[in-house]
């Protein structure tokens, strides 16, 4: 059996369980439909995924979690069995799997998952968004109802790390001491209109294949934005801006197409996030474009700002919960980017001890706005 064949997991004997496996599986508590006008987003987790987190979070109440990536390529973990053994195991700790990441991280692009889609290489390009097409496809078979991803040439760019609050260790970016070494990335020269037509070309590839199978897709905006017409390292950042995003919207016209609204990021995009950040929430949100949410806070604002705990920034977080409520916004919220205490193992987001504060943090600004007429 060749490799395609076996991923595209057509086969009788996945068909049952795959259509038998619905959100109200036996091994997850049904979750009560909210009054109308209550307040309808959910508590979320992300990448932390292991068996020992999930105990934990299904002792927090969390009912939601968008997983780990499943496979940096299309293999067996992105079959429909794959997918619903991942998914089995997730549901049996009483939590819903409503999203995965797609193998499109935001990382440089000398360690890109699939590099040819935003080097633009033909035909290269195309037979990478083909393994990206059946991800999809096998997603939707698998009853999972979206995926996140990213445009990234860059990755993620920060400068040095700064001392916060009791000494806790946050991620900062300042433009004038950002180093551009590199000169260039592996992509080269790349710029807004070859940005573009790089994100177009993918767009209309997977999306009439995201609304086939019913599975809405998600894109991180790029972080940080970067000076229009400048760029760093020879690229131009699109989607850093509000403007690059809503132009990202407008593509095409799909109810599976929107973002996966990192609100860390679109703050870093504003000069004044803490006035600005809750008109961009309502351009989105009333648009149905926000499909997750990454809850956190920065001080600061473009090209130079910190991260800090959700409740120490220049955001007032009751404020935005308010709004995400205001628009209607029904999916999850989650923890993204907070700094580490010393002595707190983690990953690139924060330390474990501080995305459990995290965690309850969100969840009383989220009762809070719940109780609220």
């Amino acid at each position: 059996m060749d490799r395609r064949t076996f991923l595209a997991a057509g086969t009788a004997a996945l068909a049952a369980p795959a259509a038998s496996f619905t959100r109200d599986h036996a091994r997850v508590q049904s979750v009560q439909p909210k009054p109308p006008g209550t307040f309808l987003a959910k508590l979320g987790m992300q990448d932390y995924a292991t068996d020992d987190f999930l105990q934990m979070y299904s002792a927090f109440g969390i009912e939601h979690i968008c997983s780990s990536l499943p496979s940096r390529k299309l293999d067996e973990k992105w079959s429909v069995e794959g997918l619903l053994k991942e998914r089995e195991r997730i549901e049996s700790f009483g939590i819903h799997l409503d999203m995965l990441p797609l193998p499109l991280s935001s990382v440089e692009i000398n360690r890109a998952e699939y590099p040819a889609i935003m080097l633009g290489k033909v035909p290269d390009r195309d037979r990478a968004i083909d393994d990206i097409c059946q991800m999809i496809r096998n997603t939707g078979k698998a009853g999972i109802p979206a995926l996140k991803y990213n445009m990234s040439i860059l990755g993620i760019v920060r400068t040095a790390p700064v001392k916060g609050r009791g000494n806790a260790i946050s991620e900062s970016f300042v433009y004038e001491q950002a180093k551009e070494e590199p000169p260039l990335t592996d992509a080269g020269r790349v710029t807004e209109e070859m940005s573009w037509e790089r994100i177009s070309y993918f767009v209309k590839r997977v999306i009439p294949v995201a609304e086939e199978y019913k599975v809405r897709l998600c894109v991180h905006p790029h972080d940080p934005g970067m000076p229009k017409g400048k760029g760093f390292r020879g690229v131009e950042r699109v989607l850093g801006s509000v403007e690059g995003l809503k132009k990202f919207v407008d593509l095409v016209q799909s109810p599976y197409h929107g973002l996966n609204f990192c609100m860390g990021t679109m703050s870093e995009m504003l000069k004044n996030p803490g006035t600005e950040i809750f008109d961009v929430i309502r351009y989105f949100g009333t648009r149905q474009k926000i499909f997750n949410v990454h809850f956190r806070n920065i001080r600061g604002g473009f090209l130079n700002f910190h991260e800090v705990y959700p409740d120490e920034g220049d955001i007032d977080m009751l404020r935005a919960m308010r709004v995400y409520k205001e628009v209607g916004y029904d999916k999850m919220m989650m923890p993204d980017h907070v700094p580490t205490i010393p002595g707190d193992p983690g990953n690139y987001m924060g330390g474990k001890v501080s995305m459990a504060f995290a965690l309850g943090y969100i969840r009383a600004l989220m009762k809070t706005v719940e109780a609220e007429a």
